[in-house]
């Protein structure tokens, strides 16, 4: 039992490393969104500051557990927040609340991330770290696995005033999360 604990760890030690290793601080990122749109890859759905964007009904931590149950994932591990700030480039105390996940082994690209933003001001900086993320899992896979490395191209990030999704799954799963999420907005 505790040869298989340790080698669950070490596989994703390595997995973790392989991802920080590949790391891309350049920032080619396309970082311009457009509101009310919904778009793929680099760019990002956006009702930031609107009022079309009521505050959803369900925490992060729920709308992270419903999203999971809507498409099927690999498994699928939570990240730390020294994890948020080496994977993500991004630092924790701008976020009120979040749940990301990533893959347990790094053999897929699925990763979930539901992110409530503390400060407006804040969210466009979130957004822009998320996206360098999206760049270092394609540098990762361009390489190494076809189809994940198209997973990764066709990421979806959407913003919801202070709340962002990020989804990196195969087209039907990631079409079906970002719906689903969407859902958390409606008017009630």
């Amino acid at each position: 039992m505790k040869k298989r604990i340790a080698t669950l760890i070490s596989v994703a030690l390595v997995g973790l490393m392989l991802s920080a290793c590949s790391s891309n601080n350049d920032n080619n990122a396309d970082t311009s969104s457009k509101p009310g749109t919904t778009e793929t890859g680099s760019n990002a759905s956006n009702d930031k500051g609107t009022a079309t964007a009521p505050e959803p009904s369900m925490t992060v931590a729920e709308m992270s557990d419903d999203l999971l149950k809507q498409a099927e994932q690999p498994p699928l591990v939570d990240l730390t927040e020294a994890d948020i700030k080496t994977l993500y480039h991004l630092d924790p105390a701008l976020l009120e609340s979040y749940v990301v996940k990533i893959p347990l082994m790094n053999v897929k690209t699925n990763e979930l991330a539901v992110i409530k933003v503390k400060d407006a001001k804040d969210v466009q900086t979130v957004e822009d770290a998320i996206k360098l993320r999206a760049a270092d899992v394609q540098k990762t896979f361009e390489t190494y696995l076809p189809d994940q490395y198209e997973n990764a191209k066709n990421y979806k990030l959407v913003t919801k005033g202070n709340y962002i999704l990020f989804v990196i799954s195969d087209a039907d799963a990631t079409e079906k999360l970002t719906k689903q999420f969407d859902t958390y907005f409606a008017a009630k």
